[in-house]
């Protein structure tokens, strides 16, 4: 272990340590939600405020099976020896955001809402991911979403001496670009739901090309479950992203 890498970062609270990424997590819920509020104001949103709670608390319930599921399995050899600790430790934002969007599919079905509700979410959906990475990314090598070594000049002692992809940092820039590219569309005219499916197409393709680079388990045909739910997700969306391509290049 190298002494000289700051990574993990952590704090001192009555004399145990605790990492800082339970702070950030925190308050990228909590920002998120502000955010959500704030840009509600003064919108004449079609759902009713009934609707729109049963909406997030879909959201909610689904992206709490998901992910966990999700994040169980990116580690497939733990299945046959699974503990309730383990699962309610395990979580990845890849299963949030899949299990989330059929928790609101399958809610929506129910309460007989059929206009797209999540374009609202988009933005603070990017702000509370980008706090909550920074949270990840102090971790160093204490949570897995380390990269693999590299010898390019972006590498990074994480907290075990080898030069590493700064995953987290990455996804950070990433998630400034998708902000910056979607304030440019805030005023252009888009069909309804357009925006949170361009978000969820180019998220999770950017989780898909990045998971390469990380040191992960295959669960099937040499892919992981992040790639497997990136595969869902542009196999849900195969439409608009037809649609949205042949618009790009005709």
């Amino acid at each position: 272990m190298n002494s000289s890498s700051p990574f993990p970062f952590h704090f001192e609270l009555f004399g145990n340590q605790y990492h800082y990424h339970y702070i950030f997590e925190t308050l990228a819920f909590i920002v998120g939600v502000r955010v959500y509020y704030y840009l509600k104001r003064g919108i004449a949103d079609p759902i009713s405020d009934e609707n729109r709670l049963w909406i997030m608390l879909g959201a909610m319930f689904g992206a709490l099976i998901g992910s966990r599921v999700v994040a169980v399995l990116e580690t497939p050899a733990v299945l046959n020896h699974l503990s309730f600790s383990f699962i309610y430790q395990s979580k990845t934002i890849v299963g949030g955001l899949l299990g989330g969007l059929f928790g609101v599919e399958i809610i929506k079905k129910i309460i007989g809402v059929n206009i797209a509700s999540g374009d609202i979410y988009v933005v603070p959906i990017l702000v509370a991911l980008f706090i909550g990475r920074i949270g990840c990314f102090s971790m160093g090598i204490d949570e897995p979403t380390y990269g693999v070594p590299t010898a390019l000049f972006t590498g990074m002692d994480l907290g075990d001496g080898i030069m590493r992809h700064p995953i987290m940092l990455y996804e950070m820039l990433y998630l400034i670009v998708l902000f910056c590219l979607f304030r440019a569309l805030k005023n252009k005219s888009l069909i309804n739901g357009d925006r949170f499916k361009l978000f969820m197409v180019l998220y999770f393709l950017f989780r898909f090309l990045i998971e390469f680079i990380k040191p992960y388990q295959s669960l099937f045909l040499n892919l992981s479950s992040i790639h497997w739910s990136a595969i869902l997700i542009f196999a849900y969306y195969y439409k608009f992203i037809i649609r949205i391509t042949k618009t790009i290049f005709t």
